[in-house]
């Protein structure tokens, strides 16, 4: 007869294990051949999709997305090459923490993840946040970053964030505490679908099941504070930029920038610091390139790893 101590043991053993397991993602929401895993890497239990062979491409997404992002980008890349797209910290499946979003910790959790992969190096693709992200990795460890791809950011520190200089307005809502988390309890899907919206160019190149793939992870506990962590932590992550102004990126670099969305402010504010740099702009894209203009990007980045 099974003691109430082993029963709630057993119960909690049960729930650790239905805890792993990735739930919210469908065999059809992965690429054909792709496989979805987790790693423990710096201290937290990421979540990440791979699939193909051949040298190692790391794609970060940005906000509101998740590894899903780069689901319509990882076959063709696949074909030459190993393709890892994770769930950054707190976001998708990934591991929700209470701190660590600043752009430092998230790039030591990339590098930790190149290194359990197995790879010495790795060509690191970010949009968005993944940009802030790959853009800190690519000055603290540009042993492990062979490659630099940026699309459509800024490089922290130079977001214009007050709306009476042509700002965005979301940067402050987002940064407040807990405020951004009350108003859109009960409407993540909602938000999310407005925000992505008004950063479109092409306003239906994103389908509505894949924002409701976004949405399901962002409205699961947590999600939505994990998300606004991201920004959160901005201001500490233009103090560390700032501290690392004098530093070179020695790897080749692209910036791809939507027409509609950063064009070509991200090259020019990255042309101080990096040797080699090439800069591209997405026509007919606004923010979400990778999406929006999918041909023109994956063109772009098969030429960039053929140099």
């Amino acid at each position: 007869m099974i003691q109430a101590s082993q029963m709630k043991q057993l119960i909690l053993s049960i729930s650790l294990v239905l805890s792993c397991l990735p739930l919210s993602i469908h065999a059809a929401d992965i690429p054909e051949g792709a496989e979805s895993r987790f790693a423990q890497v710096n201290g937290i239990r990421m979540h990440y999709v791979t699939m193909g062979s051949g040298p190692l491409v790391v794609l970060l997404h940005g906000w509101p997305e998740t590894w899903y992002e780069w689901a319509g980008v990882m076959p063709r890349l696949a074909q030459t090459h190993t393709v890892v797209a994770p769930d950054l910290r707190g976001l998708g499946l990934s591991e929700k923490t209470q701190d660590g979003y600043d752009k430092r910790t998230v790039a030591e959790d990339i590098d930790a993840l190149i290194k359990q992969i197995g790879a010495k190096s790795a060509v690191v693709v970010g949009h968005d946040m993944g940009g802030k992200v790959a853009y800190i990795l690519g000055l603290l460890h540009p042993k492990s970053v062979s490659k630099l791809v940026l699309v459509d950011c800024m490089l922290p520190g130079t977001e214009n964030m007050d709306p009476s200089k042509g700002g965005m307005w979301h940067y402050g809502f987002h940064m407040a505490p807990n405020f951004p988390e009350f108003l859109t309890q009960g409407r993540e899907r909602e938000y999310i679908a407005a925000q992505m919206s008004q950063w479109l160019h092409r306003k239906d190149a994103i389908p509505e099941e894949t924002i409701d793939e976004y949405a399901s992870h962002y409205a699961a506990p947590g999600g939505m504070t994990a998300g606004f962590n991201y920004y959160r932590a901005l201001r500490e992550d233009a103090k560390f930029a700032a501290s690392l102004a004098d530093r070179k990126l020695s790897m080749p670099v692209l910036t791809i920038g939507g027409r509609y969305g950063v064009s070509d402010k991200l090259f020019q504010a990255l042309r101080p610091q990096a040797n080699d740099i090439t800069g591209m702009i997405a026509e007919q894209s606004g923010h979400f390139v990778p999406e929006e203009n999918t041909d023109f990007f994956i063109d772009t980045l098969d030429k960039f790893l053929r140099r």
